[in-house]
């Protein structure tokens, strides 16, 4: 499924609450937070999450997020809004104190761009993206790029695929490395096709990169379903995570909807002493206000882990 069509369908789904303002607790969440209140982690809602809370401008709804206690936010339309749409956001998110959470490299990656075939077209392609991330980075304020390096080249073997994706990659490090940005490279479980799939391929991919601007984007949601073991993995792979999203499984929505446990999950990142950002890439369980608040609600219930 198409990332930005996924998330601006399930964002129409969307209801509202009114910011500040005393909610009702869901049937079966009792909150003990009030609003407004920052979060333990830092989460990190999308465009259109609380579109009919706020309404269809995504700088009012940023407003919005802050009144409810969310510090960052991440968009990854960023890199096909106007200049000037992007300066914006990045004014408000400074102003407000918030941080930008991953933006997509421009092509940085698919199916029909993939990194593993080493075909020069399709490098240059990437660069070009990451080169264009430098200047959308400049105008949000965004340091972290998504990157999906592409399908399986099929036709040849799994090792000469490791070395086109590594050897690409790093000159996508030589763009962004002196901006401080960090490319991070997200395995996902949409179709077998995908060339990055479980967490401990894309360690060995970040370790043969060799830069601090290389790193894994692991989405908990893409990974309950590619090899589980969650907090295990993310052992493993600890030290070239340095991004996270979250989605429950099945569903794709808000924690507490499916069968991973994100109470204990959060306990364990901030026991670990996380403190970047985690993005919330997932849809809505329920349609209309309730289901806004529902979110909202599960955050909280989630959150509270201390």
């Amino acid at each position: 499924m198409n990332r930005i069509s996924f998330l601006k369908n399930s964002a129409l789904a969307a209801g509202s609450i009114l910011a500040g303002n005393d909610v009702l607790a869901s049937n079966n969440i009792n909150r003990e937070v009030a609003p407004g209140k920052p979060f333990n982690l830092n989460y990190a809602p999308h465009d259109g999450m609380f579109k009919n809370s706020a309404g269809a401008n995504f700088l009012d709804q940023i407003r919005f997020m802050y009144d409810q206690g969310f510090r960052s936010i991440e968009d990854n339309d960023m890199s096909s809004r106007s200049p000037a749409e992007q300066e914006k956001i990045g004014s408000l998110l400074a102003k407000l104190g918030m941080s930008m959470g991953v933006f997509v490299v421009d092509k940085g990656g698919n199916g029909a761009n993939t990194l593993a075939d080493g075909k020069q077209e399709h490098i240059n392609i990437f660069l070009k993206g990451c080169r264009q991330a430098v200047e959308v980075s400049k105008r949000c304020g965004g340091k972290l790029a998504t990157v999906v390096p592409g399908d399986f080249a099929r036709n040849l073997p799994l090792d000469i695929q490791n070395a086109n994706v590594i050897t690409a990659l790093r000159k996508g490090a030589e763009i962004l490395e002196p901006h401080g940005i960090v490319m991070v490279l997200e395995p996902l479980s949409d179709t077998p096709d995908l060339y990055l799939r479980t967490s401990a391929q894309t360690y060995l991919i970040c370790k043969g990169v060799n830069s601090p601007s290389c790193k894994i984007l692991y989405d908990m949601y893409h990974m309950q379903k590619n090899e589980g073991n969650m907090i295990n993995n993310i052992k493993l792979a600890w030290d070239e995570i340095a991004y996270f999203q979250i989605g429950d499984n099945p569903g794709r929505n808000e924690p507490t909807t499916g069968e991973v446990n994100y109470k204990n999950i959060f306990k364990f990142l901030h026991e670990k002493g996380y403190k970047g950002i985690l993005g919330m890439e997932h849809g809505n369980s329920r349609p209309g206000k309730e289901g806004e608040l529902g979110v909202i609600e599960a955050y909280r219930e989630s959150d509270k882990f201390l």
